[in-house]
Parts: structure tokens; C-alpha cells; sequence
């Protein structure tokens, strides 16, 4: 299928952003957790326990584990999922490669893990958000929440949580230390704190209500603009009695900025409203997240019956 340009560039930019994801997750985890025995969860959290246990190479292990859960995930979820997850653990196999020898012997924060941890956790939750933000991920723990998810209606988030709280645990066989395992507790927490974070920021949305006599204009300019739809709505003004047109628009809060400096351009006199909204769902924005009711076509049997 030949994409426009338009959505060329946009995949360039999601494969840009998860880049720089995948290099904010490797300081967080070569530089800080890794040197100081503190366990994240997932892959990379067996990579480090069989690095601490053997010494073999995290890169390795990382990309062996990943390898066999991406054939699977090719076979269940097909190559339109795997895509830029499989650009994402190929890119950060090599980072990881790069970034320690870079780093060599670098220990920072040796006498401070609880810092090493919060630190680590904000790079590492800034990079998966960075990532899931593009739809990408670095594979691991998402592929296997994906696949069950696909046969069981069980919440991702929660599969995720209970696979790294159970690999973070398991560090304790080689680590015998179960303060380290607290410690990759608190990174578990800060960096899906930091996760949530990014990529609520990322999708907010905003919506305006925009007053002109020049709504005509302003909605054409909106629409080539910034690539935004715009709803008319009739409307009268309460005291004055006179009726009006009322623009309706919905859009990222990235793209506020230019909104507002077209409707000044236009009609620097036009009465807008601003306002945050929770989540906006449809074409251009955030899929529809709801669970599957199987009671539902029961009811619509229901309902037809008693027309």
C-alpha cells in the first residue's frame, strides 16, 4: 500500500521519537540499574539476573529471549503489530552494545541505590513511554500481555505488572539481597508513574469554542492549517438576542499554538474558549477502549422483541 506523504512522514517521526525512546531507556538501564545489581522487570530484568548469575552480555540475552517471543507474536498477531516492535529490540540491542562500551567501568551513584533507582526508573519509564506514545515497543512482556490478551479478556496492564513484580522478585536468588529487590520495586513504581505520564501528555486533547463573524474563514483555515475538523453550531446570545455561528473544534494541545494564532490572524476580536477534555476517541485521535459485553447482542434481541 503506497502511503502519502503525510503519513510518511509521520511514520519517520514515530520511528525518530522511538529511537530517542530506546536510547532514554538504555541510560536508565546501563548506567544506573545495571551497575548497581538493581533489577527492572521484563527481559531486561532476566537479562540483568542471568548478567549477575554468568556474565553473559545483557544485549544477548535480550535479544535471544525477544527473538523467540517476535517468531510467536508473527504467527498469532500478525506483521503489522511486530513491525516496529521488531525494529525496536533489533535498535536496542545495538544501543546496548554501543552504550557499554561507551560506558565501560562508569559506576554512578554507588553509595546511593535509592537515587540510582529513581533515576533509572525516570529514564526507563520516559523511554517506554517515548515508545508506546508511537505505537512502538521494545518487545519483551508486551508481546506475551499481547497474546494472552488476545484469548483472554484479562487487562494488559495487569499481566505486565504481575510478569515484572515476578522477575524482579526472582533477582533475589543471585542477588541474596532483598533490599536490591525493594529497590527494583520502586523502579517498577517510578517508571510506570513516568510512563503514564508521557504518554498522557502526548495524547491530551483540548477543545475549543470559538465565537467570529468570521467562523467561515477560520474553520477553512483550521481545516488546511492544522488538519483539524470543525463543527458549525447555531447559536443566540442570551442578552443581546442575536443569533450567531459557534465553531466546535477538538484537537492535540500540541496544536493549540497554531489554533490560536490563526483565529488572531483572522479576527483578533473573536471570543474563544479553551478547555481541557479527559480522553477524545474517533477517527484522528484515540481508538475506542471498551471491553467486549457478550450480553449485548443478547439485548438488542431483547429490545427488538418488545418493538
Amino acid at each position: 500500500m503506497k502511503l502519502t506523504k503525510k503519513e510518511l512522514y509521520k511514520e519517520l517521526h514515530d520511528y525518530v521519537v522511538i529511537l530517542f525512546g530506546l536510547m532514554s531507556y538504555t541510560i536508565g538501564w546501563v548506567v544506573f540499574l545495571l551497575p548497581n545489581n538493581i533489577a527492572t522487570g521484563g527481559v531486561p530484568g532476566i537479562s540483568s539476573i542471568l548478567y549477575w548469575a554468568s556474565a553473559v552480555p545483557v544485549q544477548a540475552t535480550f535479544f535471544a529471549v525477544n527473538a523467540v517471543l517476535l517468531v510467536l507474536a508473527l504467527k498469532i498477531l500478525g506483521l503489522k503489530f511486530c513491525l516496529k516492535t521488531i525494529y525496536g529490540v533489533v535498535m536496542l540491542t545495538i544501543i546496548l552494545s554501543l552504550f557499554q562500551k561507551i560506558v565501560g567501568d562508569l559506576h554512578l551513584l554507588k553509595d546511593e541505590p535509592f537515587m540510582a533507582a529513581v533515576l533509572g526508573g525516570c529514564f526507563c519509564g520516559i523511554g517506554i513511554g517515548l515508545g508506546l506514545s508511537c505505537n512502538g515497543s521494545s518487545g519483551g512482556t508486551d508481546i506475551v500481555a499481547a497474546i494472552i490478551h488476545k484469548y483472554k479478556d484479562i487487562s494488559l496492564g495487569r499481566l505486565i505488572l504481575m510478569v515484572d513484580l515476578l522477575v524482579i522478585t526472582s533477582s533475589y536468588v543471585v542477588l541474596r539481597d532483598w533490599e536490591r529487590v525493594i529497590y527494583g520495586y520502586v523502579v517498577l513504581f517510578i517508571s510506570s508513574f513516568v510512563v503514564d505520564q508521557v504518554v498522557n501528555s502526548a495524547r491530551q486533547s483540548v477543545q475549543f469554542f470559538i465565537i467570529s463573524d468570521r467562523y467561515e474563514d477560520i474553520g477553512h483555515a483550521i481545516n488546511t492549517g492544522a488538519h483539524r475538523g470543525c463543527t458549525v453550531v447555531n447559536a443566540t446570545g442570551f442578552y443581546s438576542g442575536r443569533e450567531t455561528k459557534m465553531l466546535f473544534v477538538l484537537a492535540k494541545k500540541s496544536q493549540s499554538p497554531l489554533i490560536f494564532q490563526i483565529i488572531h490572524e483572522l479576527d483578533p476580536k473573536a471570543f474563544v474558549s479553551q478547555s481541557a477534555v479527559i480522553g477524545v476517541y474517533g477517527e484522528g485521535f484515540d481508538a475506542f477502549k471498551v471491553k467486549a459485553n457478550k450480553n449485548i447482542p443478547k439485548r438488542h434481541e431483547e429490545i427488538n422483541r418488545e418493538l
